[in-house]
């Protein structure tokens, strides 16, 4: 199918002519210049693929023949210009000069120091305010106070973010499982429906 638009309507279809190029890879006619006579019949066409495929051409028979697989990054790489580490790893507050406010090592009882530094939190707004109202000189100390208890607040829940992100695809790939075996049994009844019909009908031509 090829697909003509003339100059005059092009402004009023543009939109269309866009669509209709993302979703037709057959030839289309270049108009985005007046068409004159010697070019009226030329056409144009989508790119040809990267010439990588051909590297794999002869894969069905000779496996061996496609190129080796590069090994995976170690260590640090460049992308896009900024430096990154395959080594993810979270850094401490003291490595970023925060006070830590909670027990170091990696038995941590998160929800238990949690609601610690909430309840903190809580007390020392009801002291900033206390001071607002009696000694306004003297908020710059709790308002720094607040902020390392926000630090730590958020340092924490970043410690969660890898069992976060374990809980989400367990229950991803159990929501997977629940649906594969809805369209398994689907499938059976389908089945066992069609076999059905099929008994019916034989009994019918039997019978006929």
């Amino acid at each position: 199918m090829r697909i003509i638009i003339t100059i005059s309507d092009y402004s009023h279809f543009r939109p269309l002519f866009f669509l209709l190029l993302s979703t037709n890879p057959r030839h289309y006619t270049d108009t985005l210049s007046p068409p004159s006579p010697a070019t009226k019949g030329l056409t144009a066409t989508y790119p040809p693929p990267p010439p990588y495929y051909k590297l794999y051409k002869n894969y069905a028979t000779n496996p061996s023949s496609t190129p080796t697989l590069l090994p995976p990054i170690q260590g640090t790489y460049v992308c896009f210009g900024a430096n990154y580490t395959t080594d993810d790893v979270l850094p401490g507050l003291e490595e970023q000069g925060v006070r830590q406010l909670y027990p170091k090592g990696n038995n941590i009882h998160f929800k238990k120091e949690l609601r610690s530094l909430n309840r903190e939190l809580q007390l020392h707004f009801l002291e900033l305010a206390d001071i607002l109202v009696e000694r306004p000189s003297q908020y710059a100390r709790r308002v720094e106070e607040i902020s390392v208890i926000f630090k730590n607040l958020h340092h924490l829940l970043n410690s969660l973010r890898p069992h976060e992100a374990r809980a989400t695809l367990i229950h991803v790939m159990e929501l997977q499982i629940q649906r594969r075996k809805m369209a398994g049994e689907d499938i059976k009844r389908r089945r066992e429906e069609a076999q059905r019909l099929l008994k019916e009908a034989l009994v019918t031509l039997d019978g006929q």
